[in-house]
């Protein structure tokens, strides 16, 4: 638990799940309420298929991590070899950014109970709050600063075709990386579809071998104002537009969704990936949570557990994994690049 100078004592409980099989129903509700009301990160354990009665103890955790046989069909079950391996690892990943953290365990609690604007506010303000902390500008000093050249020529390309806009991010040399005035590009052409009636189809893609590498990381700590930082992303965010016009929209990745790339992508009403294409959220361990929507799309998406594992470990998901979870809808042979 947190101690008053603001450090992070435990940050992670484990609970076994196997041991709870025969525990009478009103100590179940008892404890899963005290766990949807702890700050800590509760992980579940599971070798054995947790009964029906023990659905508040399994909704109530963070996650629970499974044996493949076990998860079967269940999203509020990762899959994972070995259980207790798999905890021991996760939990050392928590303790390097235990603020960080805690900060993603209670917003994920949050955002998908809310509406997309509710949720985005949520994500923004933690997001925003995490840009002042020492987690993030620890990540800052070891990653040193970069520099990047200024860019000609358009970022997002718009192709329009009787009824079907397409739009393309068009900065293959960056593996797309989603910068300040990409993000500018964007809004502007997808709101060219929100106005229009006339356009009935939306089609997004990424030019070169990767869809969106994620937010561009030489922008990363530039922000002086940190209100300012969080009204801007609330305000300025293209996700929104492509949740307002979901079921037009289209999103066709290959290579590579990760960080922005993945978060905007899953608010689309369909998401099409290559089936090389992996997904990934790294953003936890930068000293920050999600910042593009992500603990709302993914998380309606797949669930808070597995989008809680997603982001924590900040794993790759791979194509064929992603369509059993139902972060994509399709897998389409025809779209490797």
């Amino acid at each position: 638990m947190p101690w008053s100078d603001g450090r992070v004592g435990s940050p992670v409980r484990r609970l076994v799940l196997d041991d709870w099989h025969n525990v009478e129903a009103s100590r179940v509700e008892a404890e899963a309420a005290r766990l949807a009301d702890s700050l800590p990160l509760t992980f579940g354990i599971a070798t054995r298929q947790p009964p029906e009665r023990l659905r508040p103890l399994v909704e109530a955790v963070t996650l629970t991590l499974a044996t493949p046989r076990v998860s079967a069909g269940a999203r509020e079950l990762v899959p994972v070899r070995d259980p207790l391996v798999a905890f021991d690892e996760l939990a050392r990943l928590v303790g390097r950014r235990p603020r960080t953290s805690l900060a993603l365990g209670q917003l994920l609690r949050q955002t998908p109970q809310l509406d997309t604007l509710q949720g985005l506010a949520a994500e923004a303000a933690a997001y925003s709050m995490l840009l002042g902390g020492t987690e993030f500008a620890s990540w800052l000093d070891d990653r040193g600063t970069s520099r990047i050249a200024p860019e000609e020529g358009p970022l997002v390309r718009v192709r329009r075709e009787n009824d079907q806009l397409s739009v393309q991010l068009d900065r293959p040399q960056r593996r797309n990386a989603f910068s300040f005035r990409m993000r500018e590009e964007l809004i502007e052409a997808l709101e060219l579809a929100c106005v229009d009636s006339t356009i009935d189809r939306v089609e997004l893609a990424g030019a070169g071998p990767v869809f969106c590498s994620g937010g561009d990381l030489s922008e990363f700590g530039t922000a002086a104002d940190l209100v300012a930082a969080y009204l801007v992303r609330l305000d300025r965010a293209p996700w929104r537009l492509i949740d307002r016009m979901r079921d037009r929209v289209t999103v066709r990745v290959q290579g590579a969704a990760v960080g922005a790339g993945v978060e905007m992508a899953a608010f689309a009403g369909s998401l099409v990936s290559s089936p090389g294409a992996f997904f990934q959220l790294p953003e936890v361990a930068m000293g920050l949570v999600p910042g593009a929507g992500g603990t709302v799309s993914v998380s309606r998406r797949i669930g808070r557990w597995r989008a809680a594992w997603m982001m924590l470990s900040g794993a790759r998901v791979a194509a064929d994994i992603a369509l059993e979870w139902g972060l994509v809808d399709e897998i389409d042979d025809g779209h490797e690049r």
